[in-house]
């Protein structure tokens, strides 16, 4: 038995267009954008979403929204999920990129964010 929820909206934007994105997206939803300390990929808009972290993500590749799923044990919900037709198509750390029908990108991350938020929000998998 796992335990996982929609943790994040990632904006993933192109390295060279990263600052004219921020300044429309903070501009756009009346928020601040902040670094993210010890990971200069991400800027976080905050208070977008309660209880969802929204950010931007400098990538390598092409503009697109992805969600991250938070889970407390990442090989069971990748599994779960790879079962309803993901497909893994890579790996970061602890996490795992995947595909979903669709063509959406999905990551599962390990559990990051406060242990009660998380148990209040999250769903129960057997």
């Amino acid at each position: 038995m796992h335990r996982s929820r929609v943790s994040t909206l990632l904006v993933d934007v192109p390295q060279d267009d990263v600052g004219p994105a921020l300044a429309f997206w903070s501009a756009a939803l009346g928020v601040t954008p902040r670094p993210v300390p010890g990971e200069p990929q991400y800027t976080d808009l905050p208070e977008v979403v309660p209880g969802l972290v929204v950010a931007v993500q400098s990538v390598d590749d092409a503009p697109r929204y992805h969600l991250d799923i938070e889970t407390d044990d990442v090989d069971a919900e990748t599994a779960r999920l790879v079962g309803h037709g993901a497909t893994e198509i890579a790996r970061w750390l602890d996490c795992r990129t995947l595909r979903v029908p669709g063509g959406h990108l999905v990551c599962v991350i390990p559990l990051h964010s406060d242990p009660e938020a998380f148990g209040r929000a999250a769903r129960t998998w057997s």
